[in-house]
């Protein structure tokens, strides 16, 4: 049985081990001014998550946003993810972060060329 449990470990963690890692660009936006938080998450769907607690519980969790999410409450916020970025297979962990601030970057010069008010 001991033998079992070690393969079982084995495969687990070689399949942790090469799963896809997918990270995003994730937005926040103030429904109510149209002003919108441009983040890179190594995460978007545990982000995703956070958001929805966050929203159902009344914390906010982005200092940038606390004043507004005060007065306006939570219900004036929405969360998407304006676009997601595979780590490559040899990529490492630092190099995979600096692409997904890079890329939050472009959404920020993008966003804020088209008049998009941004925290």
């Amino acid at each position: 049985m001991t033998v079992a449990r070690t393969e079982r470990e084995r495969a687990l963690m070689e399949a942790y081990k090469t799963r896809k890692m997918v990270g995003g660009v994730c937005a926040i936006r103030n429904e109510t001014t149209g002003r919108t938080l441009v983040y890179p998450a190594a995460d978007p769907k545990g982000q995703h998550n956070r958001f929805r607690f966050s929203v159902s519980t009344n914390t906010c969790v982005h200092a940038a946003l606390a004043a507004d999410w005060r007065s306006l409450g939570p219900e004036a916020f929405s969360f998407r993810v304006l676009e997601e970025l595979e780590r490559g297979p040899e990529q490492t962990e630092a190099a995979f972060k600096a692409d997904l601030e890079a890329l939050a970057e472009i959404w920020r010069e993008k966003l804020a060329g088209s008049g998009t008010a941004l925290y």
